[in-house]
């Protein structure tokens, strides 16, 4: 199957420019080679008649091709296409690359997008060119690349901490995918490496996004909503503690040329792949700023803050439930008060590191602990005290589930179905734990100062009317506005 993500030939005079522009958005494959590539991989460029192209990795490897040991391209940022996509491609493959099937197997992931596996599995393969199983074993095959290179754990303890079910099952795929054999893998990886391989449990890797990146921009954002304990933005370094399926990690993010440096230390290496896959959103690191830049600085009015500040970026999460009730306890207050309840709720309800690094000591409490005892630590007015106690109820019991695959509006109605919810809270849980491209929160005081400030319109209907040009990327644009305001660090939770 030929599955193509864009036109053929513009497709190819990507290829023929090695633009990097197109890295991660769609596969080259080189039939006479059986290779296929990222589109600026700096090999000669093949013939046209020889080359095909996929929309991922796995569809490719499910056609018999093998990853390019030279442009590595597995190795690069994601397409920016799962982020706006809300169909059920772009749902599922959320939810693939955070381990889902690896840990609930293809009927969980038909579950938690609301579909029968076979309508799922068709709608992928006519998609995507694979189905779940073979998403996930591309998914799987990353992870353990990445182990490879950058531990020195057993081959043993890789395949069983990459999701594969056997030995043999990962030196067959690392074969199958790379050409090569695990010992061949590490055996490249210590000739590049400029650095004594870490040890088990802890690892490096290398987080690769699209250029430009508004690395200082998104480290004040999350800088002023650190809470103590959970994280810490020191010296252009950004540290959480992470709450993951088979434990807990943490993870230290520096900006670098072209990457993000990400250092993780995990009690369980199963982890590996779901905390990579939510620091990148976190992030927003699979982002097409170039898209994003073009179009909002069309309009007049936004083209200074695109040029001031190329490559914005919209924060992301690690954990859906945190976003959540970050959002309730900070609706209608101040940044640096909603900090303040936030930490003393952490301090109080927050399970502690067992082993500390350094300043990240706890996690960020959870619906459980929160149910339990947070009316004892909750401080405010009472019908927001109940808010958060209802929702995390919900959240706790199952009767609310929000998470990377959910849909976009009936996530929204789920959560405006609670007393003390509205459009602002519902917007913004999207843009955070969702990564949607496309909500303009503009009720927000702070985003309609920003507004005036950019000699926009101030008032909701007429910025919501103009906002229409913005489309897809009205997200985006709120950041603008907000940094706008001179507010951009008072304005939300």
């Amino acid at each position: 199957m030929d599955v193509v993500l864009i036109d053929v030939e513009q497709g190819y005079r990507a290829v023929a420019a090695r633009d990097t522009r197109f890295d991660g958005q769609f596969i080259l494959a080189v039939r006479t080679t059986g290779i296929y590539c990222r589109p600026s991989c700096p090999a000669i460029t093949p013939k046209r008649r020889n080359v095909e192209f996929y929309p991922t990795a796995a569809a490719a490897q499910q056609a018999g091709y093998r990853a390019c040991r030279r442009c590595l391209p597995d190795a690069v940022p994601g397409s920016p296409e799962w982020n706006l996509r809300a169909d059920l491609a772009g749902r599922a493959m959320r939810l693939i690359s955070d381990g889902i099937v690896e840990r609930e197997g293809v009927p969980g992931l038909a579950r938690r997008v609301g579909y029968s596996e076979r309508h799922l599995t068709r709608v992928l393969t006519a998609e995507l060119g694979a189905g779940p199983l073979a998403l996930a074993r591309a998914h799987r095959a990353h992870s353990a690349r990445m182990l490879i290179e950058t531990t020195t754990l057993p081959f043993a303890d890789v395949a069983f901490a990459a999701g594969f079910a056997s030995v043999r099952q990962f030196n067959d795929t690392i074969r199958a995918v790379f050409g090569v054999t695990p010992s061949d893998l590490r055996m490249a990886a210590k000739r590049r490496a400029r650095h004594a391989a870490p040890t088990a449990g802890k690892l490096t890797v290398r987080l690769a996004y699209r250029p430009p990146f508004d690395a200082a921009g998104l480290l004040d954002f999350l800088a002023a909503r650190a809470i103590p304990g959970v994280e810490s933005v020191v010296d252009g370094s950004y540290g959480r503690t992470l709450a993951l399926p088979h434990g807990v990690g943490t993870a230290r993010l520096r900006p670098a040329d072209g990457h993000v440096d990400c250092t993780l230390r995990l009690t369980d290496m199963r982890d590996l792949g779901s905390a990579v896959s939510r620091l990148r959103r976190l992030l927003d690191l699979d982002a097409d700023p170039g898209a994003v830049d073009e179009l909002l600085s069309a309009d007049p009015a936004l083209a200074g803050s695109v040029a001031r500040t190329p490559g914005i970026r919209l924060p992301g999460s690690v954990d859906a439930a945190e976003i959540v009730t970050r959002a309730l306890i900070g609706q209608q207050i101040s940044v640096a008060a909603a900090r303040t309840a936030l930490g003393a709720l952490t301090m109080a309800l927050g399970e502690p590191l067992q082993t500390p690094d350094g300043d990240l000591t706890r996690l960020f409490p959870t619906p459980d602990a929160i149910t339990e005892r947070g009316a004892e630590v909750l401080t405010g007015p009472r019908r927001r005290i109940a808010t958060v106690l209802e929702v995390n109820r919900a959240l706790a019991e199952g009767d609310l589930d929000v998470h990377v695959g959910a849909d976009p509006a009936e996530l929204s109605v789920a959560l405006q179905s609670f007393s003390g919810v509205g459009p602002w809270t519902a917007g913004y849980v999207q843009m955070r734990v969702l990564g949607a491209t496309d909500v303009l929160l503009s009720t927000d005081v702070a985003l309609r100062n920003g507004a005036r400030a950019l000699s926009l319109p101030s008032d909701i209907d007429t910025l919501e009317a103009r906002a229409r040009a913005w489309r897809p990327w009205r997200s985006y644009a709120g950041m603008h506005l907000w940094r706008a305001s001179g507010s951009t660090l008072r304005s939300t939770s």
